[in-house]
């Protein structure tokens, strides 16, 4: 895939931030964008676009005001819903948006960055991207919607059974 641009989201590519949701099945609560983009307005996110040619490929999101509670107390922003269409697919548009959230980090003058990674096959390609680009886990085990699972609970194996992972960006 030739001449991709990364870029912040605007009001302008709701529609399109949708259609990439819509085409990798992912469902959202209502208006879920529009807040996306308000948060970005404030200043606690930011939502980047990935473009080739005109057409937006994929997204990610980096959210300074995470709700997993060991990277807000300790100011670590998160990378978020990273989602690249299907047929953009392996050719390194996941690890572009990644590096891309991680140079707006460090233009913050922040040194560590974490992300969160589904535990079901579905997610398999983000687990080995992630490992290769430096993260490891924060060592606070599976997290269920960003909770620490405690020895002998039962959850169930979704989106919301993830693992936790930082990257020290000042190596």
């Amino acid at each position: 895939m030739t001449n991709i641009t990364i870029q912040p989201a605007t009001t302008n590519d709701i529609a399109a931030l949708y259609a990439v949701a819509a085409a990798m099945r992912d469902v959202h609560e209502a208006r879920y964008f529009e807040r996306c983009l308000d948060e970005q307005a404030a200043g606690n996110r930011i939502v980047l676009l990935a473009r080739a040619g005109a057409d937006v490929v994929g997204y990610v999101q980096l959210n300074f005001r995470p709700t997993y509670t060991p990277f807000l107390r300790l100011s670590i922003p998160e990378v978020q819903d990273l989602n690249i269409i299907p047929a953009a697919r392996q050719q390194g548009l996941g690890a572009q948006l990644v590096a891309a959230c991680e140079s707006l980090v460090q233009e913050r003058g922040m040194t560590d960055i974490g992300i969160s990674v589904g535990l079901y096959p579905r997610y398999g390609a983000a687990q080995r991207l992630y490992i290769k680009r430096g993260y490891v886990p924060d060592g606070a085990g599976v997290c269920y919607d960003d909770i620490p699972a405690a020895p002998g609970e039962m959850r169930a194996v979704d989106d919301l059974l993830t693992l936790k992972l930082i990257k020290d960006l000042s190596k």
